[in-house]
């Protein structure tokens, strides 16, 4: 039998692991910084709940890439391919919670969809949202969260922002009256360029008339400005003061990574007002690193009774966001472990020495064969471990070890303590 991976899917080893546990660490600590408190929910959930009308929508792409599962009762199943419904069914589940409710998630969701650099069929997403406020605060806070989390990571990015209302009102003033599907063709637009978002356009019957109009005010480079005096209708509008008072906040906010781009659409059917994509500045990964907006509908429709529940939120994509990365660091460090200990005849005491550096936090690992110090050094460098300790008859009786710096070679002979100092002061 040839072994191979499912097509779309990988194993991901220790270095990228290493590189992975850093970017969620980073994402929980700012989420916690921002007050968002953390859930968990099932990656299996009910057909019916990810195929409902008022989530990703029937016409929706991302529902076409869905794996369809069912188990034994006979029930049709679904892998979540992404977090935000699962959110809405769970608040809708629990009427009793005090909102704004503000909390993070990370975990896997699955797409049966193409594959590229960038883009697999298992990923996680970690996801940021607050419930429960129609304040364009909660999506100014939404924001800063994102630049905080990538200034953390040294990623240079633009946030590109739109308003949903907003094209909306430009697809009234275009007479193109099936807006979800023509959104899901827009939001295309990067992809096929204006030829393709054309003939896509027509063959869903819009008239080479309205999508004249339609391109004459999405279009590169045009303001708010400019749209106030051609976009006419109440929706629209309320799009563009929808977004100024955005921009206001995110300015006292300190935020200046964002853009206005009115030909942002955002894929997904439940969208209802603001929304935003972020990119890398630089590199290869051309994908989103991260993608929401505002869901003001969702959470009500599964509640029933016409209740309004507004949402505000964003996922973050660790496989682009880890790829933007490895172009950007050597991704060398096989293991966590910062010392490797090497004993020369003194089993024992080295243990000691181990257990007293993991004592005061420093990730350590230990020579369990009978290799000599030269393929010991060979096995650590290997691993990528910044130092090694070797501690021999002659060190024991100083009381010293040998710290040795795996990339300059350059050796100190340190008591324990003075290593611990050391290492933690890096």
């Amino acid at each position: 039998m040839e072994l191979q991976t499912a097509r779309g899917v990988r194993d991901i080893p220790p270095e990228e692991m290493i590189l992975k546990n850093k970017v969620v660490n980073t994402l929980k600590e700012i989420f916690e910084l921002y007050g968002f408190a953390p859930l968990e929910t099932p990656v299996i959930e009910r057909y019916e709940t990810l195929a409902a009308k008022f989530g990703a929508g029937a016409s929706s792409d991302v529902l076409k890439e869905t794996f369809i599962l069912t188990d034994q009762g006979k029930r049709k199943l679904g892998l979540r391919f992404e977090l935000t419904t699962s959110l809405a069914r769970y608040v809708a589940m629990n009427p009793n919670l005090k909102l704004p409710f503000k909390r993070y998630e990370m975990g896997p969701v699955f797409r049966d969809g193409p594959i590229k650099l960038g883009r697999v069929r298992q990923f996680w997403q970690c996801d940021v949202d607050t419930i429960g406020t129609k304040s364009m605060l909660a999506d100014a806070e939404i924001i800063a969260v994102l630049q905080t989390v990538f200034n953390k990571l040294k990623l240079k990015v633009v946030v590109k922002v739109n308003n949903r209302k907003l094209l909306n009102g430009i697809l009234e003033e275009a007479k193109i009256k099936n807006k979800e599907e023509a959104i899901i063709v827009i939001d295309k637009l990067n992809k096929i360029g204006n030829d393709g978002v054309t003939e896509e356009l027509k063959e869903k019957g819009v008239t080479a008339k309205q999508i004249e109009l339609f391109f004459s005010l999405v279009k590169e480079n045009i303001t708010l400005n400019e749209l106030k005096s051609k976009v006419t209708n109440e929706e629209g509008k309320e799009g563009i003061n929808e977004l100024e008072e955005l921009f206001n906040y995110l300015k006292n906010m300190g935020v200046d990574s964002v853009v206005f781009d009115i030909s942002l659409a955002r894929g997904l059917t439940y969208y209802t007002g603001t929304v935003f994509e972020v990119f890398a500045k630089k590199g290869k990964i051309t994908s989103s690193l991260a993608g929401g907006g505002r869901w003001d509908d969702m959470v009500g429709n599964f509640m029933g009774g016409n209740r309004e529940v507004p949402a505000v939120g964003v996922a973050f994509g660790l496989v682009p966001i880890m790829e933007v990365l490895k172009e950007k660091e050597n991704v060398e460090q096989k293991t966590p472990a910062k010392i490797y200990v090497i004993p020369i005849n003194t089993v024992k005491e080295s243990l000691g020495v181990v257990q007293e550096l993991r004592k005061n936090g420093i990730s350590t690992n230990f020579s369990l064969g009978k290799k000599g110090v030269s393929k010991n050094l060979q096995y650590a460098n290997s691993l990528g471990i910044p130092y090694t300790i070797i501690l021999g008859e002659e060190e024991l009786k100083k009381k010293k070890v040998v710290l040795r710096n795996m990339k300059s070679g350059q050796e100190q002979l340190l008591t324990v303590k003075q290593i611990v100092k050391k290492i933690k002061s890096e």
